[in-house]
């Protein structure tokens, strides 16, 4: 429709016009939305036509209507891209050069959004053509730009330039770079030429614009137009600087580690801002630090900022927000582009940099009052973001040394200074959420992490200066006040809010901080954390019965909170170490009861112990406080409770300090480890038998506290000879109190108690505790599965509960297999399988309790498979496939397509879990043939588990329609399977029988049209793996996929090819065709190489097909040539070997990029 390209031959100017017409009247349909779709469906084909650029031009250079020179921009970008492998270098570098010449001649439009696109589509269009370009080619664009930037052609021109460069340095960006269909590397070569040989330059000429017209800035009394080129080059300049810096001239990959020794490498991962550490280089000194690039920038902000000082708005313009955020940048310069032996120039780069941002924060109180009474705060967070920079590239000695040379106190004391004032200004304004004070008090928490978190594991903190100390003390004595003041006026307050502590883990994150100041401190900190937490308690008995405790119970609640982050770290997923803050410090201890961590633990720990009581229990201990006591428990536990000598050596400094030893040994097995083990099972058991109902009690109990003491094997040894212990275990056995715990409860208690059986002498010890502690579990299912009324009992709510309760607690157990108890719980399971089969067919109309039987089936199906022998293999799988059966003879899970319109969200396609829970279950069988542990040798085993999981498949499939294929969880979990089955099994798919066969195939061709790359990517792993095991079997005379592969003739006469047949065909029209990922191209190689091989004379055919609807006779000869280089070049040969695979590879991204534009081009 829209045809025609610069030098094609004339064309018809009322064409023209007309195109320009049918364009400009859809943009303003669209506008007023009236036939949108006809509107939609007219600029689409503007996009799609072949070669449109003259009509586009036409368009740009003679529409009054700005939408319509957009979308004539946007058709230039899509055309040149798609079509780019066939345009003539002229044509190529014409349509960058009128881009260009455009966005000059119109720098002064008023359409700003028009003029910013088609400077887009120049930069696109030169990245697109970057790695074909020679360097005199580039130079002719880039000698265009660099004449606008200049400024001899006008600012409006000066700032066109600049901002083309803005959106190059963008394209070019891995982050910000446009989709080209073309493979990662060339985004990569493109990335690694410009930061080599013209981003500097770039920069040197955006300073040089900047330059230019600073005097006449400094110099006016008003805006001037000269505002919006400095403001356009300082954000280029920052743009610049916060590339991700990866090549040095030499073209490797350069890194530096900014830090010293010992530096942890998850220093930032609780960070909420983030300080872009710049690394250049050393050829970027000459820009950045031996000239006077800096002190220009300095004099500039300064100058402004001294001149508009009674002008409040100014802060906020956009010159003065664009130059202090380049300041900011400036201040995380490091590596090589200070000399390695000039030490003194990066101070004194620091240095400067942090005098100019001195007065943005320096004195905090008046620059705070001044920013109550109305001034703009954003140069107080830039200031505060700025020392967070200079933080992220010293050391605590060096930044602290940093403000000594020009103040009499460090730099540590000016952060413990401001950090102060925000808390006070947070304190005054608690409930007002959107103060500034709320991101500087993030900013400059993120300063202490970074500068404490580089010490926490490394020795305490030697390099920490007595000032700085003292400093880091001062602040959280004032940070605890104020966490305690706000706890106390919380307790007045009904709002649900997360900063009044609504949650144990509301505060997590901001008391890890708070944990690192005060650990750099701890002589001071904690014996001021002990003074604190007694003294509250001390009022708490003292006010018993006669005043309102209420606000001093929120003041503990915050104290446990606050002192469990500092005594301890989380331990989820590693070992918890004590602290080397800790072990390091209190040297002059000698005797343990007086160490101060010991002296802080112990107090909590004996006001932890009165919850035993009921009258104090009743007074005191409230669900909330409790939920505090069991999670500081839980974490103090983890790391001090019966500690391991070698778990905790710390660093070799430490391991001879007797205050260390004294820390080790007070709470271990030979002195009070035992004493305080019982006090907090007890406590437990308190907790989960005398607040019913509190949900989030009783999982904390559950899943932290109790689960963490037997995650330490030697604890286990003394928790069963604890008469508690044995408490616990018979009120979980018989107790009816814990059987209204919730699901989630009832299985972390069952896992936690079966755990805990590793403390038994010998395996047969505790194969016999688990049958103990489960017997009654598995006898009350079986004598229900049996009882005669089952049907009619089984309604009941109160049988409901039990048998979800009971089902709930055989999954834990069934969690918690391992070797030394595996033979008990299989056991379990065993005596079990005819009730759960039974329970199947009664609650068939119950999803809730069918989940958890299907749930408890696979967990213990997934903890028992690798150990079973033959015979007992067999059994299991006999019942998985008898619930699978009675499962699908139900129809259970399946859901009629009438009402599938309700089930468009998340929500809904929970109901499909159940499907997905028998998936995992096939999965797990599958895991036999991978982790067996058996004494069965290979050949006794009787039981093919991959026809097992076939013939399951066949079951449940029937049920997983393409429809609920639609659904993410349920889809991937298929798909993993089939992607497993096919990839692992391929022999066993093809001995099923036609329909089975291609009712698999079928949903791996659905899959292969899914828009998750992941589910694409199973499904061409499937694809690769049924033709590679088809070619290598033929090859070898053997029959491979047999009637599978090769086509037949139904009894109508009608002919249906073999399934590669199809497959190829369907893979080809997906990489000429269709949009995908280039992520999928090289996976997509490995699936299409096998298929050629097994189908080369389809191949052919395909590819004549495709040759002959080639109009062009140019475009014939192409498609021909690259087809038969395809499979011939690079030394390509029909053995399916990694090489060869490697080979196709390479020659497929070439082939897309040959051929796919003019393929896709309507």
């Amino acid at each position: 429709m829209f045809n025609g390209i610069s030098g094609g031959g004339a064309e018809d100017l009322a064409q023209l016009q007309s195109t320009m017409r049918a364009i400009e009247l859809a943009c303003s349909y669209i506008q007023i939305n009236t036939n949108p779709a006809a509107a939609e469906a007219t600029i689409l084909s503007l996009h799609q036509s072949p070669q449109p650029y003259k009509a586009c031009r036409f368009i740009l250079e003679n529409s009054q209507v700005a939408a319509a020179r957009f979308q004539a921009a946007a058709a230039i970008k899509e055309a040149a891209i798609r079509e780019w492998s066939f345009l003539s270098t002229e044509d190529k570098g014409g349509l960058i050069s009128f881009c260009l010449g455009y966005v000059i001649q119109h720098a002064n439009s008023a359409d700003a959004y028009v003029f910013s696109k088609v400077s887009s589509v120049a930069a696109q269009l030169m990245k697109r053509g970057w790695l074909e370009f020679t360097p005199a080619e580039k130079e002719v664009f880039f000698y265009q730009i660099n004449q606008a930037i200049l400024g001899s052609r006008g600012l409006d021109v000066q700032f066109i330039g600049i901002h083309f460069l803005e959106s190059l340095v963008s394209e070019f960006s891995p982050s910000t770079s446009s989709a080209m269909s073309l493979p990662r590397e060339f985004h990569e070569d493109c990335r690694k030429s410009l930061e080599q040989n013209y981003l500097k330059t770039f920069y040197s000429w955006a300073q040089d614009a900047a330059l230019s017209v600073t005097n006449k800035i400094v110099e006016s009394n008003s805006d001037v137009p000269e505002v919006k080129v400095c403001n356009a080059a300082l954000r280029l300049m920052h743009q610049i600087l916060n590339w991700e810096f990866r090549y040095s001239k030499g073209g490797t990959k350069g890194s530096i580690n900014v830090f010293s020794d010992g530096i942890r490498s998850d220093t930032a991962s609780s960070r909420k801002t983030e300080a872009v550490i710049v690394q250049p280089g050393a050829s970027w000194c000459d820009v950045l630090v031996s000239s006077s690039h800096v002190g220009w920038l300095i004099n500039l902000y300064s100058s402004l900022r001294q001149k508009f000082a009674l002008e409040g708005y100014w802060l906020d313009c956009p010159v003065a927000v664009s130059a202090r955020k380049l300041i900011v940048q400036l201040c995380s310069l490091a590596g090589e582009v200070f000399p390695s032996n000039n030490e003194q120039m990066r101070e004194q780069h620091l240095l400067v940099l942090l005098s100019v941002v001195l007065p943005w924060i320096d004195p905090p109180d008046v620059i705070s009052k001044e920013i109550e009474e109305g001034r703009s705060g954003s140069e107080m967070i830039d200031g505060c973001r700025a020392l967070l920079s200079i933080a992220t590239v010293t050391t605590p000695v060096d930044f602290d040394r940093l403000l000594r040379s020009i103040r009499p106190f460090g730099t540590l004391t000016l952060l413990s200074l401001l950090m102060g004032e925000v808390v006070k200004v947070l304190l005054a304004n608690s409930n007002d959420k959107e103060t500034w004070s709320y991101e500087a008090r993030d900013i400059l928490l993120d300063t202490w992490t970074t500068l404490l978190a580089s010490m926490d594991g490394s020795g305490g903190n030697a390099w920490l200066p007595p000032e700085g100390m003292h400093a880091a003390a001062s602040l959280f004595s004032l940070i605890a006040e104020s966490e305690l003041k706000l706890a106390s006026a919380s307790a007045t307050t009904d709002e649900d809010d997360a900063d009044c502590l609504a949650s144990v883990s509301a505060m997590d994150e901001r008391l890890g901080s708070y944990a690192l100041i005060a650990r750099a401190a701890v002589d001071a900190t904690i014996p001021f954390l002990t003074k604190l937490f007694s003294d509250r308690v001390a009022r708490l008995h003292q006010g018993r019965g006669t005043v309102d405790p209420t606000e001093t119970l929120e003041e503990v609640y915050s104290l446990l909170l606050i002192i469990g982050h500092v005594l301890a770290d989380e331990g989820e997923g590693e070992t918890a170490l004590v602290p080397d803050a800790l072990q390091s410090h209190f040297v002059d201890v000698v005797e343990a009861g007086n160490h101060p961590v010991v002296l802080l633990s112990s107090s909590i720990v004996k006001f932890a112990e009165q919850c035993l009581d009921a009258n104090m229990r009743s007074s005191i201990f409230s669900p909330r406080l409790m939920e505090a006591v069991i999670w500081f428990l839980a974490r103090w536990s983890f790391t001090y409770l019966m500690l391991v000598e070698d778990r905790n050596l710390g660093s070799n400094q430490l391991q001879s300090l007797p205050s260390r030893a004294c820390l080790f040994t007070f709470f271990n097995e030979h002195n009070q480890g035992k004493f305080v083990l019982d006090i907090i099972v007890r406590i437990s058991l308190t907790s989960l038998m005398s607040y019913p109902g509190e949900k989030d009690l009783q999982e904390l109990t559950c899943h932290q506290l109790l689960h963490a003491l037997v995650r330490r094997r030697n604890i286990c040894f003394h928790l069963l000879s604890l008469d508690s212990w044995r408490n616990l275990a018979n009120a979980f056995a018989n107790d009816k109190s814990l059987f209204l715990l919730n699901g989630v409860s009832q299985r972390s208690l069952a896992q936690t108690l079966v755990l805990s059986a590793y403390g038994m002498r010998s395996s047969d010890a505790s194969n016999q505790y688990v049958k103990d502690l489960m017997a009654h579990m598995t006898s009350s299912l079986v004598d229900l599965a049996n009882n005669s009324e089952l049907k009619n009992l089984a309604q009941q709510p109160d049988i409901i509960m039990l048998v979800s309760c009971v089902l709930e607690r055989l999954r834990g157990a069934a969690s918690a297999t391992e070797p030394r108890t595996q033979r008990a719980i299989y056991e379990m399971g065993l005596s079990v399988m005819n009730p759960v089969l039974r329970l199947l067919e009664v609650y068939k109309h119950e999803s809730a309790v069918i989940y958890l039987l299907l749930k408890f089936v696979v967990d213990w199906v997934d903890g028992q498979i690798s150990y079973l022998e033959a015979h007992e293999t067999a059994g299991v799988v006999n019942f998985c496939m008898s619930l699978l059966q009675i499962y699908s003879s139900h129809n259970i899970g399946k859901i009629s397509l009438s009402l599938s319109s309700t089930l468009l969200n998340e929500a809904k396609t929970e109901k499909y879990k159940d499907l997905r829970a028998l998936l995992q279950l096939l999965s797990h069988l599958c895991s036999k043939d991978m982790v067996d542990f058996s004494s069965d040798s290979i050949e006794t085993q009787s039981t093919n588990i991959s026809q097992v999981v076939f013939f399951g498949l066949h079951i449940i499939t029937p049920l997983i329609t393409l429809e609920l294929l639609k659904y993410p969880k349920l889809c991937f979990d298929y798909f993993s399977l089939i992607s497993h089955m096919l990839e692992v099994y391929p022999e066993t798919l093809a001995q099923l029988n036609s329909d089975a066969f291609n009712h698999v195939l079928t949903t791996v061709d659905f899959g292969l049209h899914q828009q998750d790359v992941d589910i694409v990517t199973m499904c061409l792993r499937a694809l690769k793996a049924l033709a590679s095991y088809h070619y290598k079997e033929t090859k070898a005379g053997n029959t491979g996929l047999g009637s599978h592969a090769s086509g037949h003739t139904d009894p109508n006469g009608v002919f249906h090819e073999g399934i590669l047949s199809r497959f190829l065909r369907t893979l080809l029209q997906f990489l000429l065709f269709e949009d995908y990922s280039t992520d999928l191209v090289s996976t997509a190689a490995d699936a299409l190489f096998p298929l050629i091989l097994c189908e080369p004379n389809l191949y052919q055919g395909l590819g004549n097909e495709l040759i002959e609807k080639q109009g062009n006779p140019n475009f014939k000869t192409r498609l021909a040539n690259a087809l038969q280089v395809l499979t011939t070049s690079n030394q390509l040969s029909s053995s399916l070997d990694r090489l060869n695979y490697q080979r196709f590879r390479k020659n497929l991204n070439n082939f897309l990029i040959e051929v796919r534009g003019f393929l896709k081009t309507k």
